[in-house]
This record gives C-alpha cells, sequence and structure tokens, in this order.
C-alpha cells in the first residue's frame, strides 16, 4: 500500500476526511496501464482519478502537460477544474491546471499549444482538435496519464469513438501513457474496459462498494395524471410543496421543449417567489454559467434542467431530485438520481413524476430495476467508419503518415480491434479521391500519396477546412436569439432554424422561462423584445426524444403477467385490470393486435414494446402492406410501446402483415427514396468530411447545406449505389432513425405468435392512442374513397344528388350562369 505523502496527508486529515478503500487502491494501482474505476456517484471518483496525478507532481518536478482529462460536457470541465484547484491551492503545490473548450479564446488556445499546462481539460472534440496540429509532438511531450470522467455517456456516441482514436494517436507520441476512465453508471464493465484498452492489452477494472440504496419513490399528487401527453403539468402543486420542504431540488425533464413549458408553468404557479432557475443546452453561455455559480453558492432553490446537468457535477446541497416524465433509461435514471446528496454512503433522494397513465407503468418498472441494481444499455457494434475517414483527415492535417501505421495505431482501439484492411483502405480512397463518382472534382480529392508511400494532403490549404468541422455532433441548426437593440442586445440562447422560419413579426415564444416577441431576423440573428401578453409558442430544440429501452419495455411487459399491482396507483391498477377483462393484456414472448371500430373507421393496435422510432417505422411498413392489400388504411400513430393503425377495411389476420421477409423487403422499398436516407446521409456525410458546414467565410445554413447534401446524395444513388457513404448511410439508418433493430428484436421475441384479438369498442389501453399528437396520413386509395365517400354524402345530403347531370359535351352552365 502506497502512503499518502504528508503534505496530502495533513490536507485529508485538515478536513476530516481519510482515504477511500477504491481511492488508496487507485493510488496503488497507478502505474497499470488501463484501469477502469466504477463508484457511486459522491464517492469522489475524481479524486481518485487525480490522486496520482497531484502527487506525483508534488513530488517531481515535471515539464509540460501531465495529465489530460476528458469530459463529455464543458460545465463539467469547468466544475472539475474548480474543485481541483482547491486542494491545489490549499497545499500550495506547484501545479498549473487549464481548461480549454469551444468556449476558450483563440490567443488562450495558441498559447496552450505552445506551453500546456501541468492539467489540461477538455473535450473529445478539443482534443481532436489538438491532435490536428503540426506541433501535437511538442504540445504532448511528457503526457504520462489520460482520465476520461463518465465514460458511459461518451461509450454510447460517436464522441466515445472520436475520442478512442485520438488516443491512438496520443499513444504513439507517447507510449507509456497510462489510460484511467471514471463512472458510477456502466451496466456492463467489461465492455467498456473493451472500448478504452489499447488492444490488445486489457483494462483492469475496480468495482468500489456500491453504498447504500437510493431513496426513490412516485411523487404523490392530488391529480391522477392524464391519460396522454408529456407535461406534467398535474403535479406542480405537489413539486412546488417539495421545492419547499427541501434545501436545493433538480427538477429533470427528458426535452429542452418540456423543460421550457414546465418551468413556465412552475414560475407561475410559484407565489412565494421562490428563487428557481432553468438549464438546458441551448440557453447562451453566459446564462447557464450564471446559473451554475447561482447553484454552487447555494442561491438556487430548484433548477429545471435537461441531461446538461445528469454528468458529475459536485452541488453538496442538492437534497432532492424530481425526474419529469418516465426515464426511459434505468441507467439514465440512476445517473440524475445521484446527483442528490452528493456524498459517499449517503443515500440519494429521489422522486418520479409520470407525465401521463402509461408513464405510471413504466416509472414502477424503473423504480424496481433501480433498487435492483439492474441497468440497461444495448451492445454497440463496431466503430462507425464516417468517424474512421475523420479520423484520417485530422492525422493528415498533422502532416505525413504512413498508411501502415495508422492502420496498426487504429486497430488498438477496441471499437476498431475488428477492422479489416480492406475496410480501412475504402476510407483512406475517399479520403484522397471521394469516391469514384466524385474524384474528377478536385474538391474532395483531398490527399496523395508521395513517391516514398506516405500520404500527405494534396492542398495544405485545406487543414484549415478540416480543422474547422472537426466533431461527430450533428445538432439541427440553430439561430442565435438576441434582445433587440441598436447594436445587439444581451444574448438568451438559441431556437431552431425550422422554428424560427414559422414566426412572424408579433409572435411570442419562450426561451431561459420568459416570453419574447418576436420583432425580425437579422442575417443570422433573431432579434426579440420582451412580452408576456400573449400565450406564447414553444421554441423546438433539439435535444434527444429517448425510447424506452429493451430491458425497461420488458420488465413493463413482465408487470402485465401480475394477478394483481399493489405497487401501482388504484387509479392505474383499476385500469389494467379493466383491460384485462375487455380485452387482455401485452404478454412477453408474444404480440397482442387489438382491431375494433371507433370513429367511423376500422382501427387496429399492435402491441409490439419496440420504442418509439420503431414503432414509428412499424407503422410506415404495416399501413404500406396494408394499402398493397387492399386495407385502405388512412394513418397510424406511435408511442414507445404500440402503432394504432385506422382504416375503412376490418383486417381479420395480422400475421401475413408481420412476416419478415415482407418487412425486410418493405423497409428497403421505403428507404430507398425517403427523406430518413437523406437526412442520414447528410449527417454521416457531414462528419466524415464530404459536406462541409464551416468555411473560412461562413457558416452554411441548414438550408445550403441541405440542398447541397440533398444532390450529392441524388448523385451517388444514380451513378455510384455501392459508395462508401451511401453504404454508412444505411447502417446508421437502421440502427439510429428509423430503428429497425428493435423490430427485429420484437419479431424474434414473439416467434410468430400473434394474438389477435376482436372488439366490439375500444380497449382501455387503447384509449389514451387516440389522444396522441403527431398523427401520420396515408396517401392511397383508403382516401381516395374517403372523400369520394364524404363527397356523395354531401351530395345527397343537399339535395343535389337527384340533379340529372349534364351531358358530357356541354358544359353546366348557359348564357354565364
Amino acid at each position: 500500500m502506497r502512503a499518502l505523502p504528508p503534505k496530502f496527508a495533513d490536507w485529508f486529515a485538515q478536513n476530516g476526511w481519510s482515504l477511500h478503500p477504491h481511492q488508496q487502491e487507485m493510488l496503488d494501482r497507478a502505474e497499470a496501464p488501463a484501469l477502469l474505476l466504477i463508484a457511486p456517484t459522491g464517492g469522489g471518483k475524481t479524486l481518485a482519478g487525480f490522486l496520482p496525478t497531484l502527487v506525483d507532481l508534488a513530488e517531481h518536478d515535471h515539464e509540460g502537460m501531465h495529465t489530460l482529462y476528458i469530459s463529455p460536457l464543458k460545465a463539467l470541465a469547468a466544475d472539475i477544474k474548480r474543485n481541483l484547484t482547491r486542494p491545489v491551492e490549499e497545499m500550495r503545490l506547484p501545479i498549473r491546471i487549464e481548461d480549454r473548450t469551444g468556449d476558450t479564446s483563440q490567443s488562450r488556445r495558441r498559447r496552450q499549444r505552445a506551453d500546456p499546462p501541468h492539467i489540461l481539460l477538455t473535450t473529445p472534440e478539443s482534443l481532436a482538435l489538438l491532435t490536428s496540429y503540426e506541433d501535437a509532438a511538442r504540445t504532448f511531450r511528457g503526457l504520462k496519464r489520460v482520465v476520461i470522467d463518465e465514460i458511459h455517456a461518451l461509450a454510447e456516441s460517436k464522441r466515445g469513438d472520436q475520442l478512442m482514436l485520438a488516443l491512438t494517436r496520443l499513444q504513439a507520441l507517447c507510449p507509456d501513457l497510462k489510460r484511467v476512465g471514471l463512472s458510477a453508471t456502466v451496466e456492463d464493465p467489461s465492455a467498456i474496459a473493451h472500448l478504452m484498452a489499447r488492444h490488445p492489452d486489457p483494462c483492469e477494472v475496480l468495482l468500489a462498494d456500491p453504498g447504500p440504496a437510493p431513496d426513490i419513490q412516485m411523487l404523490r399528487t392530488e391529480e391522477a395524471p392524464p391519460w396522454a401527453g408529456g407535461g406534467a403539468a398535474y403535479a406542480i402543486p405537489a413539486v412546488l410543496e417539495q421545492v419547499r420542504q427541501h434545501k436545493t431540488t433538480l427538477i429533470f425533464h427528458n426535452t429542452r421543449a418540456q423543460a421550457e413549458i414546465f418551468f413556465h408553468k412552475l414560475w407561475l404557479a410559484n407565489e412565494d417567489a421562490l428563487p428557481i432557475a432553468i438549464h438546458h443546452g441551448s440557453l447562451d453561455r453566459a446564462q447557464r454559467e450564471r446559473v451554475e455559480a447561482a447553484m454552487v453558492r447555494g442561491d438556487l432553490r430548484a433548477i429545471v434542467c435537461t441531461g446538461t446537468l445528469d454528468l458529475g457535477i459536485d452541488w453538496g446541497d442538492v437534497d432532492l431530485i424530481i425526474q419529469i416524465g418516465a426515464p426511459k433509461n434505468v441507467k439514465r435514471l440512476v445517473q440524475r438520481i445521484g446527483r442528490a446528496n452528493h456524498r459517499y454512503n449517503a443515500p440519494s433522494k429521489a422522486l418520479l413524476v409520470p407525465a401521463n397513465r402509461f408513464e405510471v407503468v413504466e416509472c414502477v418498472a424503473a423504480l424496481e430495476a433501480v433498487l435492483e441494481g439492474a441497468l440497461d444499455g444495448d451492445p454497440r457494434g463496431d466503430g462507425p467508419r464516417d468517424v474512421l475517414c475523420q479520423h484520417i483527415l485530422i492525422t493528415a492535417c498533422a502532416g505525413p503518415f504512413d498508411a501502415e501505421d495508422l492502420f496498426a495505431q487504429i486497430r488498438t482501439a477496441g471499437a476498431y480491434a475488428n477492422l479489416s484492411r480492406a475496410a480501412f483502405d475504402a476510407c483512406l480512397d475517399f479520403c484522397a479521391t471521394g469516391g469514384y463518382a466524385l474524384r474528377a472534382y478536385d474538391h474532395w480529392r483531398r490527399l496523395l500519396q508521395r513517391p516514398d508511400g506516405q500520404w500527405q494532403l494534396r492542398d495544405p490549404r485545406a487543414a484549415q477546412r478540416i480543422r474547422m468541422n472537426i466533431g461527430t455532433i450533428q445538432d439541427t441548426d440553430k439561430l442565435k436569439v438576441r434582445m433587440k437593440r441598436n447594436r445587439g442586445g444581451k444574448p438568451l440562447g438559441e431556437i431552431e432554424e425550422g422554428f424560427a422560419a414559422t414566426l412572424t413579426k408579433g409572435d411570442t415564444f419562450l426561451i431561459g422561462g420568459q416570453i419574447v416577441r418576436y420583432e425580425g431576423l437579422r442575417e443570422t440573428v433573431v432579434e426579440v423584445s420582451r412580452n408576456a401578453a400573449k400565450k406564447p409558442k414553444v421554441a423546438t430544440f433539439g435535444g434527444t426524444k429517448f425510447a424506452t429501452s429493451t430491458q425497461l419495455s420488458a420488465r413493463v411487459q413482465q408487470m402485465f403477467t401480475q394477478d394483481s399491482w399493489p405497487e401501482l396507483p388504484l387509479h392505474t391498477a383499476e385500469w389494467l385490470s379493466l383491460q384485462r377483462e375487455v380485452s387482455q393484456l401485452p404478454q412477453p414472448g408474444t404480440l397482442l393486435v387489438e382491431s375494433f371500430p371507433h370513429d367511423f373507421a376500422e382501427q387496429t393496435v399492435f402491441y409490439g414494446f419496440a420504442g418509439r422510432n420503431g414503432q414509428q417505422t412499424l407503422g410506415l411498413l404495416l399501413t404500406k402492406r396494408m394499402e398493397d392489400l387492399g386495407l385502405r388504411p388512412l394513418g397510424f400513430v406511435a408511442t414507445d410501446y404500440a402503432t394504432l393503425i385506422w382504416g375503412l377495411s376490418p383486417l381479420d389476420d395480422p400475421a401475413p402483415l408481420l412476416n419478415p421477409r415482407v418487412l425486410h423487403e418493405g423497409l428497403d422499398s421505403w428507404l430507398a427514396g425517403n427523406a430518413v436516407m437523406k437526412r442520414t446521409f447528410r449527417a454521416a456525410a457531414t462528419i466524415a468530411g464530404l459536406i462541409e458546414r464551416n468555411s473560412p467565410q461562413a457558416r452554411k445554413s441548414g438550408r445550403q447545406t441541405t440542398f447541397s447534401s440533398d444532390i450529392l446524395y441524388d448523385t451517388l444513388q444514380r451513378y455510384e449505389p455501392d459508395h462508401l457513404m451511401l453504404d454508412i448511410t444505411r447502417e446508421e439508418a437502421l440502427s439510429g432513425l428509423v430503428d429497425f433493430g428493435r423490430i427485429e428484436e420484437m419479431l424474434g421475441r414473439i416467434a410468430g405468435r400473434i394474438t389477435h384479438r376482436k372488439l366490439s369498442r375500444v380497449s382501455p389501453l387503447a384509449a389514451p392512442l387516440f389522444l396522441e399528437m403527431g398523427r401520420v396520413p396515408v396517401e392511397g386509395a383508403g382516401q381516395d374513397r374517403l372523400l369520394a365517400e364524404e363527397a356523395e354524402r354531401l351530395m345527397e345530403a343537399s339535395g343535389l344528388a337527384q340533379l340529372t347531370p349534364p351531358p358530357s359535351d356541354q358544359p353546366p352552365w348557359r348564357d354565364g350562369r
């Protein structure tokens, strides 16, 4: 066991602290090539990760950068800097700590490259940019450790792949580099360890004492949740009462728009004028920082927030978490719960607030999963090739490279350990030529091979354009919102470009919890004034709309097998009992399909529990198949658990509609000309460098990017249908936007077992579906027939049907009548 140096031991003693066992073990295992620490929130993970660094820098002189800290959030990096600065200053350690994110000034960035601090706190995007410079070897000279915080959050997206590829470059520059991963919520530690290891070497896993179970319950409200919707306005009085009873409350929402609506309604009901704020990613940075500073000072009683506050920020006075709406994912819920009582061995307190009646069931299922420690998550596939293409271009920006060496480096990253040489060469060729159909255009011929076999940029000036487009986050296009002033007023945040296009002068909308009036568009800035006279529109923000996880959906179905539900509120238990009497509840291992007449149409419900995107895709495929079979569908609506289709003809047998081969064929034909593919192509092509969002002149608008990407997509479809980008696009669409994998999982789960219940009226479980927004009409024979029948009824009712029609060669009017 390695003893703490006296200076550190004294500092711990002065604060009344002692090393936790996992902190001591991290110090003992400081020389492990790769080490993953999984410890509960409040367990001192960050200090455990940095302790070997602080001790080493305190005992030995070191020139240049010693440790690189990677955070998924800029706010988290700023918080870690604050927390690290305290022990460094109190122990008077000769350590310089700085952060580097998208908010860092250009002058400071240049200085950091030439004179790096001992500890640099940054994000995956900023790290990728640092590795793209010719002086990267000098910047990272002497680097000994990399600490990756909240690694589970990065592992779930392409940002994690980008980070691990950047680490392969750092490892080539610094062969003895040690890797440390920190996380509180990991459903499969071995999978995360595989991701962060330097292959073929393993990554060790250290599991800390998980601590006490959280205190998590459903919020009791006087009013029952509504049958549909996602606002949870019914719970505002009860939420306010909880805010009054606690020091500081974080009120989490799944989307930014929901957070804005809830905050507005909460503030209107806040008769005690409690200090309450809002925090999400579309707000102006200065406003976010003011809210964060107020939280640190303890000035706020509550903060309405989204995923921007999910991770690791150490606010010890937060003593309650409220989750509005079903969490959709157990792992996300555990992460959010951990924001309360951010202390070791202190139980976190949380309340769940279902937004509607079905979410009551989902919240109870999530609550039970948390108490059992059963996290969810789907295994990740191989590393995405669009990120690999970007990495090749980043490598070229730093100078000439050998393809064989680069291929060997990339294969040390866990997600790319199985990368074939043919797949690598295809990406390299794409970066060099743009592909067969585009190789005649100099714009896409970015690399060339020198006589000595090394690859380099064809034009050194391309490095600037490549660096300006580094990153994997594909936000929808946003416009800045500012108060209208002669020289540009106070910035408020951003709204989606599509939402801004719907505004006319005088319209009002919510942003940052206040109602503003749209005054006009000046260049790329939305100008507004304060106005509270009208009911606002709600700004549409591009926050993720989460789908319920496969594991949580399975828990809900398992609950339906119970004889009774004492754990559910009486109103929800009675609703499920009535469903069992009228029809039946969906069961594991089989697909329940209900058919019944309602509202002058034939209704069919498919309870697939395939997540929102999966059920939406199922609706598209089934209505297409029903149209082919002459069943004349008119439209559908989808939720996380069901798809409701209405049409003119009754469905006698659903089995032919659910034939896996037929669904695959329908998907292929539907995807071929669908806007989903173009949208997916645009995202992948932007990451891979085929489409540039930013240039030295200006950032392209969303409309410009869409136009150019659509032309490229159509060109490649026509002249090179096997182009690398089209291949990537299909993979991305299947796993992401249409989530066909969830449909395949459902088909495998039911294995042809379908229960079809024909009812005389709407079933209790189906009723809320009729209240859902987002109905999708279906163009086809059914709509034509409906219009014809409606016309006949109108003719009949008006008496016009009895009139004798004019001869076909004679107009129905004479003499100008």
